[in-house]
């Protein structure tokens, strides 16, 4: 196949190795068609050092590539020589040889990890085979080594297990992906853009480019900007979408239009985010919600069969309100239980007062733990209470084996209300038995529920419910509005440019800006959510100028800020703009997800660190004053932000050999 998907490097691994690896050797097993290989062919090699069978015997043959290890076996010495398509043994040998052999096998000697390396030679078949390796039935007998370019020690192993830290991976990322778990991530990806423009095309989709430089706008997450050298002071704003360019591409008659496009925020780095990142952004003319979500549900179940053989049932459409109530979140996992479950009315009434004041009151069951020991229990304390769940308080009850209970707050609460809480949870699928822990939160209604949902990810997690399948759903019909607390007013809930459910538009008008009933208004919006997280999301779009208009108003818009910032959409709508609307699809985390790792970076060539830094090219930096003042700007720092000095004249890297 020419879409080789890994090396056979990875056979060797531990069998924890992620799912796209197995599929990749089990890919790896079959050569390259004849196609490919002349198609591969170059003036430096006349195969890969992936290629070579027994069908090869007594060929003779040139490979290029890097050394994996050399090693002198005193009657001869053998080099493993790798490139991106696999790996060949290489035999050098001294007993027997004439004076141009033994010069060959004294150079191989020498030679370093990583030496990059030309030979020619004979192959011939393994006496001891490695069965472990798909071009483990031959080696091949060197007649000639050239060495293309000398290596210096690396700074870190070159195989599937390294010893350096994410600093040195990431300071040294061009030397990391060589390694095979990065490769292949990288190879991955290839095939799912691959899969995307293909599936797309057959459907008549128009792949075009929108404008990177673009209007700063203030929703949304923070822009990166870019300062204009021939309009001083004034600035461009690096996508976060191509959001109004593919709505008026739709204006504009393209009909069916997609990109894998390079967007940006500047916002708080984690494992799943960062600040340039890359989505499958589609749009579509006379379209229903249900055009969209069967068109692109069937794109991930395709490339889902392509890519790991897994074939997706038809997906669960799951309301936004249901998804909150069951869950607490609304990205759900669904590959496991825990589901909420409501005990205010039982809970309440009893003296306790972070029960009594709260809008709800809500628990979770987690199977079997319930002999976990108190201090164990007691920590989970300090994580619901913590950064990632933000609970006020964590009250937990132990079901214990023997029937009886032990509770956090036992001071309060006798067995009646116990029982009353596990015969609650028993309404709800896995139930609640002897042996099993209740962990309760209370307080907001919504903040509670968001708490709760948070707590359930994370101890799904830790109790490896999260590891193994693929679970996918759509939720849909989200809120149109949110409160902002700091803004003091309702914001869009995804972008302005989301149209509310006809029936609620009415509603939507006539409620004051500050109404509490705002937030019930529905969008016509959607999730697409794969094992609990959120990989594409999209809207049926607003088309006409009047409610465009009417929703800017809601959000707090004058109509001369509405015309500043977004006339030229608007004006648009005034040119006979059809039914419209898409989604888009986060590239990034569809891949960690096809690829079973946890954090995006595997899955992007050169990305950031956690503070937004390329270490590689040691970027961001300062410009030269003479750059500064052709911008028309100056820079004024606080003491604590003053960037640190350099690492030196090369900016940490070894000085070049002398």
């Amino acid at each position: 196949s020419s879409l080789r998907l890994g090396s056979p490097r990875s056979l060797s691994r531990s069998p924890q190795r992620d799912r796209f690896s197995q599929l990749a050797c089990a890919m790896l097993n079959t050569a390259h068609t004849e196609e490919t290989v002349a198609a591969l062919k170059t003036g430096n090699r006349s195969y890969t050092c992936g290629d070579l069978r027994i069908a090869n015997v007594g060929e003779q043959v040139t490979l290029s590539g890097w050394v994996q290890i050399a090693r002198d076996m005193n009657h001869f010495a053998f080099v493993d020589m790798r490139d991106r398509y696999g790996i060949t043994q290489v035999i050098f040998q001294k007993d027997g040889a004439d004076e141009a052999g033994l010069k060959r096998y004294e150079q191989a000697n020498k030679l370093g990890r990583e030496f990059v390396i030309k030979v020619t030679g004979k192959v011939v078949e393994r006496s001891n085979k490695n069965k472990n390796r798909p071009t483990g039935d031959i080696e091949v007998v060197a007649d000639t080594l050239e060495i293309l370019n000398s290596s210096l020690p690396p700074p870190m192993k070159i195989e599937d297990e390294t010893d350096a830290q994410e600093d040195t991976r990431m300071r040294y990322r061009y030397l990391d992906i060589r390694r095979n778990p990065i490769k292949e991530a990288l190879l991955l990806r290839n095939r799912v853009t691959r899969l995307v423009r293909n599936f797309l095309g057959d459907r008549e989709f128009v792949e075009v480019e929108t404008p990177v430089l673009i209007k700063s706008t203030p929703e949304g997450a923070r822009d990166f900007v870019v300062p204009s050298r021939m309009n001083p002071g004034q600035f461009y704003a690096l996508p976060q979408s191509p959001q109004t360019f593919k709505q008026l591409l739709m204006v504009a008659g393209m009909d069916r239009y997609f990109q894998i496009v390079k967007c940006f925020r500047d916002e708080e780095l984690r494992a799943d985010r960062q600040p340039e990142f890359t989505q499958i952004d589609c749009e579509m003319s006379f379209i229903t919600q249900d055009d969209i979500l069967n068109l692109f549900e069937g794109m991930i179940r395709h490339i889902f069969k392509a890519v790991v053989g897994h074939e997706f049932p038809p997906f669960q459409r799951m309301e936004f309100s249901e998804a909150m109530d069951r869950f607490g979140i609304d990205k759900p996992d669904l590959r496991y239980n825990m589901e909420l479950v409501d005990i205010t009315a039982t809970a309440k009434g009893r003296d306790f007062k972070l029960f009594d004041e709260a809008e709800i009151v809500v628990a979770m069951c987690c199977k079997g733990i319930a002999e976990w020991s108190t201090k164990k229990v007691k920590e989970l304390e300090k994580r619901a209470t913590g950064q990632e769940v933000g609970a006020s308080a964590l009250v937990w009850l132990k079901y214990n084996k023997d029937g009886t209970f032990d509770c956090s707050a036992k001071k309060f609460f006798t067995d009646e209300q116990y029982k009353a809480w596990v015969a609650a949870a028993n309404q709800k699928p896995g139930g609640c038995e002897p042996g099993d822990l209740l962990l309760i939160l209370a307080g907001p209604k919504l903040k509670t529920q968001e708490s709760m949902g948070k707590f359930r990810h994370l101890m799904g997690t830790d109790l490896g419910l999260r590891n193994e399948g693929f679970v996918a759903l759509w939720v849909v019909n989200f809120p149109m509005l949110e409160w902002d607390e700091d803004e003091d007013r309702f914001v869009a809930k995804h972008h302005p440019f989301t149209s509310p459910w006809t029936e609620d538009i009415e509603a939507m008008t006539s409620l004051d800006k500050k109404d509490p009933k705002l937030a019930d208004i529905r969008a016509n919006a959607y999730d697409m959510v794969i094992n609990g997280v959120e990989v594409g999301g999209g809207s049926v779009r607003i088309h006409s100028r009047e409610l465009q208009e009417k929703v800017f108003e809601v959000l707090g818009f004058s109509k001369e800020e509405a015309l500043r910032q977004f006339g030229f959409l608007m004006g648009a709508f005034e040119y006979g703009a059809p039914p419209h609307g898409g989604l888009a699809f986060g590239l990034d985390r569809l891949c960690t997800i096809l690829g079973g790792k946890t954090t995006i970076r595997d899955y992007i060539a050169f990305p950031k660190n956690n503070m937004g830094r390329d270490t590689m090219i040691d970027t961001p930096s300062g410009i030269t004053d003479a750059q500064l003042e052709e911008l028309s700007i100056g820079v004024v720092l606080k003491d604590k932000d003053k960037a640190q000095p350099a690492a030196g004249g090369s900016g940490g890297y070894p000085e070049a050999k002398k």
